[in-house]
């Protein structure tokens, strides 16, 4: 299969690594300009996995403009909330009849995305899968080979042949893929775990290992995760797992999983970039006013966020 990888960060480039390593035709499309120099003068990205065997990975990297193929089965778009509208600007010209995918941290997205591409031939997911951009041409992928999971639905809840395509690709690529055919209730249940590690892990600029380990973790979690869950059956979304099963991923990813991870919130805001909080947390803050449902902990926390992050740039 041919794969466009709109969006060479971290996990555009641990999917297109992957995929590339199966045989698969991948090219990436990039915006930040530091990076693509240095993938272009270096030749590629320098790929390492926990900190062991750094070694150059050749890529086929493009910027927006520059970029012309139209053949890819899918584009892939892995990218910041914030920085979507502009780089579907900046690609519309090669964007033609392509199936599109992603699997984006937070909501906001898909809306955008059906302005290009028609629902039949929109999927997306999410990735409990964790990996680091540390620098220009330089990325990081945590956990051994095989661990993480993928969860994967077409906007349609159809699934079709090419769909049963992407999903062979993504298992030989060990990403562990599930094709689910609840949309809303798939990507629902990543802004719910986002909400509780990413949103915390930040505030407090701790790893997932150090937030499970607080003998008070439990509490705030469910806390979290209960509020969440109040708004999305007010809004008619079911979540593919039940409460409990919703912290045990938590918990299981935090304390197994990438118990030594920072997650990609906390590394945005530590690099003093804009954070998705408002995508997420705040996210479910928009959704549960729709129906009369005040979120009242989810505000408080988007709003704790931004104190963080506000603090922390005023100490720099």
């Amino acid at each position: 299969m041919k794969f466009t990888v709109v969006g060479a960060g971290a996990m555009g480039l641990r999917f297109g690594v992957l995929l590339q390593e199966q045989g698969n035709q991948v090219d990436f499309v990039e915006g930040w300009q530091e990076h693509y120099d240095k993938m272009k003068e270096q030749g590629g990205v320098y790929v390492t996995r926990e900190h062991q065997n750094r070694h150059l990975v050749p890529v086929n990297v493009y910027t927006p403009e520059e970029y012309t193929a139209t053949d890819a089965d899918f584009v892939f778009f892995e990218l910041k909330q914030m920085q979507l509208d502009e780089m579907l600007k900046r690609c519309a010209h090669f964007l033609k009849d392509q199936y599109c995918l992603t699997a984006m941290n937070g909501m906001g997205h898909v809306e955008k995305l059906l302005k290009y591409f028609p629902k039949e031939k929109l999927v997306a997911g999410t990735a409990l899968v964790a990996t680091i951009l540390t620098g220009p041409g330089e990325v990081e992928f945590v956990g051994q080979p095989g661990m993480g999971t993928t969860n994967w639905a077409n906007y349609t809840g159809q699934p079709d042949d090419k769909t049963e395509e992407l999903m062979a690709a993504l298992k030989a690529a060990n990403f562990n893929p599930t094709l689910q055919t609840n949309f809303m209730g798939t990507l629902m249940a990543k802004v719910v775990f986002n909400s509780v590690v990413n949103t915390l892990c930040t505030m407090f600029e701790i790893t997932m290992g150090q937030y499970a380990s607080f003998d008070k973790a439990d509490e705030l979690s469910r806390q979290l995760i209960d509020e969440a869950y109040d708004v999305c059956e007010r809004a008619g979304v079911q979540l593919v797992n039940t409460r409990e099963a919703e912290l045990e991923s938590v918990n299981y990813v935090s304390k197994v999983g990438n118990p030594n991870h920072y997650p990609s919130m906390y590394q945005d805001m530590s690099h003093n970039r804009p954070v998705e909080v408002d995508y997420i947390n705040g996210y479910l803050v928009k959704l549960g006013r729709q129906y009369h449902y005040e979120a009242k902990t989810h505000a408080f926390v988007t709003n704790l966020v931004h104190l963080a992050e506000a603090t922390r740039q005023d100490r720099q």
